[in-house]
């Protein structure tokens, strides 16, 4: 019963790690792209200011120092530009240039298609105190690219594990968290069980003697009747209740019980005939469509009445006079499904969150009805569950409602 629940939790266990663990990394990852990147800034910087002060200005031309060694520029994947103050290239060094227009006016430059980083250096006239050009330094970035690629690697490869290993940890910590709780409810399950079959005797006892008593009104007043009336109609309901709550203590704990055959088209048929009376009461029209399939399931055959006859109790209650009950059966794939419509007084969508609820009434449809236990729609589910169906509902208010009950075929 509490499989969903821990499932829930541990879930919700490793939500929380994931979103924590992915904050981290973007972290991690962002300052560490955010430090490296401004490295290579700082030595390209370096390296062209560096050129940019052995450069002179002659005849109106920048004079360029060729002191450098292309292949040393090559193995550290740099090149070198020369550019005037008109933005034309005046002078190249190394194969990793810059393919961006020459604006010069921008101090880094990047070019993602290429990988490439580029600071452009101004070249000052040491005599006139004046710009002459630019000199831009280039980088590839497929190197520091690479780093940051098995980063993401290395980061990506260690969430996987840290989350496995918080889930491992994440089950332990659910059963321990769990235990107690289950164990608490199965204490309360075993106390309502108890309760309610030691009720049953002084229950029975009680309705007897009312029994006897009415047997015989000669020596009563006419109000001592009506007192051991209303002694019956509370026996009968507690009865009920007693009864309810030792199903669901059964279907809770899931007690071991003969499982059968069980032909559905007969089970209905034979509720429809049940309850024609009861809706003739009422003046209601209670119709069944048989399936024209072969509608079996395995399961227990009291059960699945009792599911049944929960729902059909429930129409016939909440459906007004001359309004319509229709029980239809039919195979939908590996499924057989079974609905309940009515035409009774419908439900409003914040009902229908809570109407499997146990003990749950709400203040205009189900409160119409005091003879139950509340506990009808909550067992119908418990036993349809049990059986590894499901039950459902739809409804609009003043328009009536429809239970759909599927079983595995």
């Amino acid at each position: 019963m509490f499989q969903k629940t821990r499932i829930r939790l541990l879930l919700a266990y490793l939500g929380i790690f994931a979103s924590i663990l992915s904050v981290f990394a973007i972290a991690v990852r962002t300052v560490f792209v955010h430090t490296m990147t401004n490295q290579v800034v700082d030595k390209l910087t370096t390296l062209g200011q560096t050129i940019a002060a052995s450069s002179g200005f002659k005849n109106g031309r920048i004079q360029v120092q060729d002191n450098l060694s292309v292949r040393d520029l090559d193995m550290q994947r740099q090149s070198l530009q020369w550019i005037d103050i008109q933005g034309n290239i005046i002078y190249v060094q190394g194969n990793r240039t810059l393919s961006l227009p020459s604006v010069v006016r921008d101090s880094i430059q990047i070019q993602p298609n290429l990988s490439l980083l580029s600071i452009n250096i101004p070249i000052v006239d040491t005599y006139n105190r004046r710009l002459v050009g630019y000199l831009r330094v280039s980088q590839s970035l497929d190197e520091l690219n690479e780093t940051f690629r098995k980063l993401d690697l290395g980061l990506a490869g260690g969430a996987v594990i840290s989350l496995l290993l918080v889930g491992l940890g994440g089950i332990f910590l659910t059963r321990q968290a769990m235990e107690p709780i289950e164990k608490s409810f199965d204490r309360l399950q075993q106390f309502t069980a108890d309760a309610s079959h030691e009720m049953r005797s002084p229950l029975m006892a009680i309705r007897a003697s009312s029994q006897v008593a009415l047997r015989y009104p000669e020596g009563m007043r006419p109000s001592d009747a009506e007192e051991f009336n209303a002694i019956m109609r509370s026996t009968e309901r507690l009865s009920r209740l007693t009864e309810d709550l030792l199903m669901l203590a059964r279907l809770d704990k899931k007690l071991a019980s003969t499982w059968e055959n069980i032909k559905l088209a007969e089970i209905l048929k034979h509720l429809a005939d049940q309850f024609q009376a009861q809706a003739v009461a009422k003046n209601l029209t209670l119709s069944y469509q048989p399936p024209n399939d072969s509608l079996v399931i395995k399961g227990n055959s009291e059960q699945i009445l009792r599911l049944f006859i929960n729902l059909i109790e429930n129409s016939i209650h909440y459906t007004p006079p001359d309004g319509k009950i229709n029980i239809s059966a039919s195979l939908l794939g590996s499924w057989l499904e079974i609905k309940v419509a009515d035409t009774g007084c419908g439900m409003t969508a914040e009902q229908l969150e809570h109407i499997f609820d146990r003990f749950w009434r709400s203040d205009t449809s189900r409160s119409q009805w005091t003879g139950g236990s509340g506990l009808g729609l909550a067992i119908a589910k418990s036993i349809a569950e049990s059986h590894g169906g499901k039950i459902t509902v739809t409804s609009q208010l003043e328009v009536g409602s429809c239970f759909i009950v599927k079983f595995p075929k």
